[in-house]
Parts: C-alpha cells; sequence; structure tokens
C-alpha cells in the first residue's frame, strides 16, 4: 500500500477524532493490520473545545429522552469513569446540584427530573430548601435535583492517553496538517493539504472537525445546512480564599429552549472554582479573546440566513449576555443568587472557550448531535456538551457509521 494511502483518515485531534481513531484500531478487522491517520490543523491534540472547557462528566440528566444525547450520555460517563480509573487520570465524582429558586421553576425541576429518570440516571434525588444545604451549606432556593454521579475531570489529560492509544494500535498522527481541499472518487476519498501542501488517500474519512465541521463537510459535497456560528464562553474563578464556598457543581434550572445551561459555579480537577460560562456571538472561530476577528468568520456568520433569525428571537438574551461578558460584577451578581456570599471582589479572570454551535437556516440552534454522511465519508456536524463525556460512546456511533460507507 502506499505511503499516504490509509484504510481510515479522521480529521481533528480533539477528543471525539481520537476516540473515534482509537475505537476502530480496537475493531476486529479495523485494528490489526489496518492504517488510521489522524490529522489535525493545530501543533497538538485538544488544541479548541476539548482543551477549552469546564471538565464536567455530565450525568446525562437534562436530554430529552430518545435524542443521540440521552442514549450516548450515561453510558459515555460510566465510560470515561472507568478508562479514567484504568489509566490513572484523575477524577472525581463530586455531585452536581440544580437549584429553583422560587416556586416558578419548580415545573421546570420536574420535567429535568422526569428526563434523568427516563434516560436511566442513578442516583437521582429532589431536595428541599433544608436538604439541599445539607450538600451545599452556603447555597439557596427552595428545592433542587441532586445528581451524585456527576464528576470532574481535565479532558486534555483524556485526550493525550486517547492519543498514546492510537499511536501504541499502529495508528499515525500528523499535527500542524489543515485540510484545503476534499477529492471522492469511488474507490477513495483524497484530502489536500494548504498552502501547497500534500495529499492523503483513505478508502474512507471521518471529520471530527468542531469549529470547521461545517466548512469542510462543504468542501466534501455536503448541503451547508447547519453552520457553524461561534459563541464565546467566559469563565471567572473564586479566589483560594472563597473556594470553599462551593463543594460541588452548583447549576441553575436551565432555559430548555437554549442549548446553553446559564451561569454555574464548578470546581475543577486542579482546585480552581468557575463561575460561567457567558455565551457572547464572537467574529472568529478561535476567538478566545474578544479582541480577535477574521474576515472569513466574520462574513460566514453574517451571510448566514439562520444567524439574522436566531438574533431577531434571542436578542433579549444576547443583551443579557453582553452585560455578563462586560461585568464581573455582573457575573457575581448571578453567581450569589445561588450561593449569596459570592462577590465581585471574589472574582479573577480564568479563560474563554468557544462552542461550536451549529444554526440551522431557519434559526434554530442545534442541540442534539448530528451525524451526516456523504461519499466515503462521516461528517459530526454538531457535537456541544455533553461531546466530551459522551466520546467514547458516541465514537462507537461514528465507527458504525464509518463501516457501513
Amino acid at each position: 500500500m502506499p505511503g499516504d494511502s490509509y484504510d481510515t483518515i479522521i480529521v481533528g485531534a480533539g477528543i471525539i477524532g481520537l476516540a473515534v481513531a482509537r475505537e476502530i484500531l480496537s475493531r476486529p478487522g479495523g485494528g490489526q493490520g489496518s492504517r488510521v491517520l489522524v490529522v489535525e490543523r493545530e501543533a497538538a491534540p485538544a488544541a479548541h473545545q476539548t482543551g477549552h472547557n469546564s471538565g464536567v462528566i455530565h450525568a446525562g440528566v437534562y436530554y430529552a429522552p430518545g435524542s443521540l444525547k440521552a442514549q450516548l450520555c450515561v453510558d459515555g460517563a460510566a465510560r470515561m469513569y472507568a478508562y479514567c480509573e484504568r489509566h490513572g487520570i484523575a477524577v472525581n465524582r463530586i455531585g452536581k446540584l440544580i437549584i429553583a429558586l422560587g416556586d416558578g421553576e419548580l415545573a421546570a425541576l420536574a420535567e429535568i427530573e422526569r428526563r434523568a429518570n427516563a434516560n436511566g440516571v442513578a442516583g437521582m434525588r429532589r431536595l428541599d430548601a433544608d436538604g439541599l444545604r445539607e450538600v451545599e451549606p452556603h447555597a439557596t432556593g427552595v428545592a433542587a435535583l441532586h445528581s451524585p454521579n456527576t464528576g470532574i475531570v481535565d479532558f486534555g489529560a483524556v485526550c493525550a492517553k486517547l492519543a498514546d492509544d492510537v499511536r501504541e494500535a499502529g495508528g499515525e498522527l500528523r499535527f500542524g496538517w489543515q485540510v484545503a481541499g476534499v477529492t471522492t472518487t469511488a474507490r477513495s476519498i483524497r484530502l489536500r493539504e494548504a498552502d501547497g501542501g500534500g495529499e492523503v488517500e483513505g478508502a474512507r474519512a471521518v471529520f471530527c472537525a468542531g469549529l470547521w465541521s461545517d466548512r469542510l463537510a462543504v468542501l466534501a459535497g455536503a448541503d451547508p445546512d447547519p453552520r457553524i456560528v461561534p459563541f464565546r464562553g467566559g469563565y471567572l474563578r473564586l479566589t483560594a480564599q472563597r473556594r470553599g464556598l462551593v463543594r460541588g457543581l452548583i447549576y441553575p434550572v436551565p432555559d430548555p429552549s437554549l442549548p446553553f445551561l446559564g451561569v454555574h459555579l464548578t470546581p475543577r480537577i486542579d482546585g480552581e472554582v468557575l463561575l460561567g460560562p457567558s455565551a457572547l456571538l464572537v467574529g472568529a472561530r478561535d476567538g478566545y479573546r474578544l479582541s480577535t476577528l477574521r474576515a472569513a468568520d466574520v462574513r460566514d456568520t453574517l451571510t448566514w440566513p439562520g444567524t439574522w433569525r436566531m438574533m431577531r428571537r434571542w436578542w433579549r438574551t444576547g443583551v443579557s449576555e453582553l452585560r455578563l461578558a462586560g461585568s464581573r460584577d455582573a457575573f457575581a451578581a448571578e453567581a450569589s443568587r445561588y450561593v449569596p456570599g459570592v462577590r465581585g471582589e471574589d472574582l479573577l479572570p480564568a479563560f474563554g472557550g468557544v462552542r461550536a454551535q451549529a444554526v440551522a437556516r431557519d434559526g434554530r440552534l442545534v442541540d442534539d448531535f448530528l451525524l451526516s454522511s456523504t461519499p466515503r465519508a462521516i461528517h459530526v456536524r454538531n457535537a456541544p456538551s455533553p461531546a466530551a463525556t459522551s466520546s467514547l460512546a458516541l465514537a462507537g456511533r461514528i465507527a458504525d457509521a464509518a463501516e457501513e460507507l
């Protein structure tokens, strides 16, 4: 077989791409003797969404029963805990409270409880005001759901181990390799590198390209709907002296019509306690700084009809997110609704991440995982949270689809 010819080419060395490579290499007929290549535009794995998140292993609480998220999160979380424990990766099931602040949120809390039970989430408990304070002494609310199997991990560390697994199983990783062209024939798919680089050829390809997933899908012949619209999630952190205000994860009751969970308090595996994220439309797909603008990204966002339809529907939410992104005191005020001891002076800068949110032409924010296909290729078109949690289970679903090509 020629040196640049492979059985499977995977685009993207985030947690999903590497999990898919590992899964394919582990399968009978796909592993021993199979040639698998992972190409990544950045210089290292986990450079984008995998390496810029709060590190929560979700239990599967929120997701509509029957959705891919619901089907894969519970299984994915169990696999993630087992994988981390098997390989000595630090992980902690610290639990999560979803807190209702008033009676007006009780119906939504009951719906979350119904979904959690339908999804097979173990150990869920409904708590009253006294019960939630037993779990989180500094928190307040009229009721809460407690999810003891929600945990925290460093997904970057998971990704590093997955990369090792791929190499040990005979897979190849190439970094700094950006796909600029896709050509499909009856028997193969060829990917061309940017800036006059070389080509690689495979019997099939799996595109796990996150923030650039729509562009690569279109290069391969897919419909441009949905388009990726980048949202920056900004985080702050509690000072070391105030971390004792929070024992586990503290979340609000989310708006069921939005694929964002609102500002929450999140202890991390390194001991930090995060507050956030905000959700702000930004001018670059790698817009980790608000000042970063890229003409192609701005053009893609503003020429997409779905962007304007989305903004017409959610402009009030957008104004609120602008206020959060621009004011530490506003962040503190939001968090103090759940933990009254939080003040503006308790907060320090943390980091920002960019969410690859798929937006449909009609303005709908695509909530579920979304896979599609073109000749000789599978495309992961939408993989928001809990994609990292679900990655080991989602990889199985993707590998199944790839085998059908």
